[in-house]
């Protein structure tokens, strides 16, 4: 009997790859849901939080964190309930205090919806308060790098009072009234300039109508002092 494609024993059914049997083995699962009051609403921040605590954790089980949305979660095998109920443990600690975790620049940018630039100028002028600096070595590199870092407070305060498009309107202000008082320095730099050619090419008129040839070169050498 001459067997067609479908028949059961066909070679080129789909084989179940390890991959695959491993992922259908039982996990157990753990989540902590981050409140926007820690968040800010920031992807960025809940980014932020997820490196922090995963810098408290042993090497070992690090990657067993992980964020999904503005959540926490702890993914790790049913037969490392040991670990896992440690790992809870730490996490649960390590968010206690996590609502006093400073906002670092790529943070405050995303919370404020601000541009780098936007954020060095406030800091100068002193519209963005920082609470303090933080120096870390880029990964791989010898190299530190030291940078301002901000309140969450304060940061909430800002975003609860959209103070950023006002600080926007403050500086077009600025911006326009130095464009207006850099032109009207030139126009008044060109006429004085015209203004002192014109009395000079009168002097030498008059110079020349009484015939005194190279009096300018005269008092240039101080000699009527």
């Amino acid at each position: 009997m001459k067997l067609g494609p479908c028949d059961p024993i066909c070679t080129n059914m789909p084989k179940t790859t390890k991959k695959q049997k491993e992922s259908d083995d039982p996990e157990l699962i753990r989540e902590w849901p981050l409140p926007v009051a820690l968040t800010l609403g920031s992807a960025v921040r809940v980014k932020g939080i997820l490196q922090e605590i995963r810098s408290r954790l042993p090497a070992t089980v690090r990657k067993s964190l992980d964020m999904q949305a503005s959540s926490l979660t702890l993914i790790m095998p049913e037969n490392s309930k040991i670990a896992f109920r440690a790992t809870s443990s730490a996490v649960s600690r390590a968010l206690g205090d996590i609502a006093d975790l400073p906002i670092i620049p790529r943070e405050i940018e995303d919370i404020l919806t601000i541009t780098a630039s936007e954020r060095k100028r406030w800091l100068e002028d002193g519209r963005l308060p920082s609470a303090g600096t933080r120096t870390v070595r880029l990964q791989g590199r010898a190299r530190r790098i030291t940078f301002h870092v901000f309140d969450p407070r304060i940061v909430e305060d800002l975003l609860d009072r959209a103070i950023v498009d006002e600080w926007r309107e403050e500086d077009a202000a600025a911006k326009a009234e130095n464009r207006r008082r850099a032109a009207y320095q030139a126009k008044l730099t060109r006429s004085l300039k015209k203004q002192g050619t014109a009395e000079r090419t009168g002097q030498n008129a008059e110079d020349a109508a009484h015939g005194l040839s190279g009096w300018d070169e005269f008092g240039s050498d101080g000699l009527l002092r």
